[in-house]
């Protein structure tokens, strides 16, 4: 199968620099923007299946919108920081590179940049049946508009917005709120959303049928849909290690369980200095 990747590393000159083999006729159209933004367009080895993407940042955000082509579109804008240190005497080069590498295998496209420090804004336009692996660490948040895909979605110390999605979402943001709205999920797709500092709230369809589990150590839950809470006794796991010297262990778990219009796959909400919103779309706010 025929493999792509692409490299972008250099400073203010709008000079491309190419690194690996391309096939002749599916060479992805590469430019640099006027702005200093550096832009790829990808062809899928097979534009029929949906697409895959993986992208992650140290530094930066990673914002994704679905489109009607068949093309995977990168753009990615370094950030200038304002300079601590001026002469008067001297003009400031900016250094606009990203060290953008992109590549694609088997309808697969790995996105990345290797500046490390300085923060890289990400705009990525895909097919609207794609599944991503996103994750961001520092200095940007994660924002997802439109893809109908299996969405795995990770935040460090950002938000994490998916915003009219379809399909099933595994979404983390350890400091930030996650805020998600899904047009249409998949029936047979379990999800799971945490945070350990923001709030988690979530909008489905009113037809959804789920068993949800949620834990909030500092915050409260709140629903719009009539969650049937399970009466059984909590779950408890014991540890018996004193034959071996050790100690005997009772842990009771906290997680409240119940079920959404006669339930389905399991979805997890689990949070701990924040609230949990799950609500229905068309209730009154």
């Amino acid at each position: 199968m025929n493999k792509h990747t692409l490299r972008f590393a250099f400073p203010v000159v709008g000079v491309l620099v190419l690194c690996g083999a391309l096939a002749p006729k599916r060479t992805p159209a590469q430019t640099q923007t006027p702005s200093g933004a550096d832009h790829v367009s990808v062809a899928l080895s097979d534009p029929s299946r949906p697409a895959f993407v993986t992208a992650s940042l140290i530094n930066g955000g990673i914002a994704v919108k679905a489109y009607e082509g068949k093309e995977v579109v990168v753009e990615a804008r370094a950030r200038n920081r304002e300079s601590a240190n001026s002469e008067s005497n001297m003009k400031r080069i900016i250094v606009s590179s990203t060290g953008l590498s992109v590549e694609e295998e088997n309808n697969e496209v790995r996105i990345n940049s290797d500046s490390t420090m300085r923060p890289v804004d990400l705009t990525i336009s895909v097919p609207v049946h794609t599944s991503l692996k996103l994750s961001a660490v520092n200095s940007g948040d994660i924002l997802v508009t439109g893809v109908d895909g299996e969405l795995d979605v990770n935040d460090v110390n950002g938000s994490v917005t998916l915003n009219n999605v379809s399909g099933s979402a595994v979404a983390h943001a350890l400091n930030g709120r996650i805020l998600a709205t899904f047009a249409h999920v998949n029936p047979q797709k379990p999800m799971a959303f945490s945070s350990l500092n923001g709030d988690i709230d979530v909008t489905f369809p009113a037809d959804l049928k789920a068993n949800v589990s949620l834990k909030s150590d500092r915050g409260d839950v709140f629903s719009d849909f009539d969650v049937q809470i399970q009466a059984s006794a909590p779950q408890q796991t014991v540890e018996d290690n004193r034959k071996h010297g050790g100690k005997y262990l009772i842990r009771i778990d906290k997680t409240v369980h119940g079920t959404i219009n006669g339930g389905g796959p399991e979805f997890q909400f689990t949070n701990f200095n924040g609230g949990i919103y799950i609500r229905r779309v068309g209730a009154p706010r």
